[in-house]
């Protein structure tokens, strides 16, 4: 299994599904561990990490393959290993429905390496691709890992000791991101402790702060919606300036954000310049200059 893939596929692996994996794998952990008292908890062995199951989808362009999202998925322990097959087509045919150029690519679990009895169930969704990846999270945190704790598997058929056999071998992989993906990242990874405080009383705070500001806006645009209401009935003087005023201020919002639109879209379009620019100065011993 220590072998690399010889296949010439690319791989592109989107955040979304390493988010989605975390999370899966977090829950079923939270959920997995039996209340008990901090006495008993000194004296008994520390419970096995649970491991979770789930498909990824995404599309494969010519050698490109490119994994955008993941669903989870209901898994039989030992002796059976098997995962519900009702349930990966009927959330497959969903995800169809919402992105019909995604296809089910492979499926991820969690763990330290790829174990024999993946290949149980790596084989079993060969019925829906006859290629499947693997996407292996190892979930043990080692501060001193730079690099992604993430693997990704192909099966390739070797023949060991006269006998043809299917194994896992590991494929390189790229990280692809888009413009709402790095947005999300970037959110999250500020919300990580920075002065004692948890992760969640930062996002409570920052919830909370959201919630005063939407409460604030409505009660200024009912006073306003009011004051249109009565001046329409003639229960007040009509102000023509204070309704060019408001008149103004409507335009400005809707320049500003024409212009956060314009500098989005120019934004992409130098990205993909830069991207195009670096691969044809590679070719000819050039780099990109913006």
């Amino acid at each position: 299994m220590a072998s690399s893939s010889s296949s010439g596929l690319t791989f592109k692996l989107h955040p979304l599904v390493i988010v989605n994996i975390s999370d899966h794998y977090t829950r079923v952990k939270s959920q997995s561990l039996p209340p008990h008292s901090a006495a008993d908890a000194s004296s008994l062995p520390p419970p096995p990490p649970p491991r979770v199951f789930g498909c990824v989808i995404g599309v494969q362009r010519g050698r490109t393959v490119e994994i955008f999202n993941s669903f989870e998925l209901l898994y039989d322990p030992p002796p059976t290993h098997s995962t519900a097959l009702f349930s990966r087509k009927s959330k497959s045919s969903v995800y169809k429905k919402v992105f019909p150029h995604f296809y089910i690519l492979g499926w991820y679990s969690t763990g330290s390496d790829a174990q024999e009895s993946d290949m149980i169930i790596h084989k079993a969704l060969m019925d829906i691709n006859e290629s499947p990846v693997y996407v292996l999270l190892n979930p043990s945190i080692n501060p001193a890992q730079k690099d992604l704790p993430i693997t990704i598997y192909e099966s390739e058929l070797h023949v060991i000791d006269g006998i043809p056999q299917l194994i896992f071998v590991r494929s390189s992989y790229t990280i692809e991101t888009v413009e709402a993906e790095r947005i999300s990242v970037d959110h999250v990874a500020h919300l990580k402790p920075s002065d004692g405080g948890s992760a969640a009383t930062q996002l409570a705070a920052h919830l909370t702060g959201i919630h005063s500001a939407i409460k604030m806006l409505n009660s200024r645009i009912r006073v306003l919606h009011h004051y249109l209401l009565a001046m329409q009935k003639g229960d007040i003087p009509c102000e023509n300036s204070l309704m060019r005023q408001e008149y103004n201020d409507t335009l400005l919002i809707t320049y500003l954000a024409m212009f956060t639109n314009c500098s989005s879209t120019m934004n992409e379009l130098v990205d993909k310049f830069n991207t195009a620019y670096d691969r044809q100065g590679r070719r000819g011993g050039r780099t990109a200059f913006i």
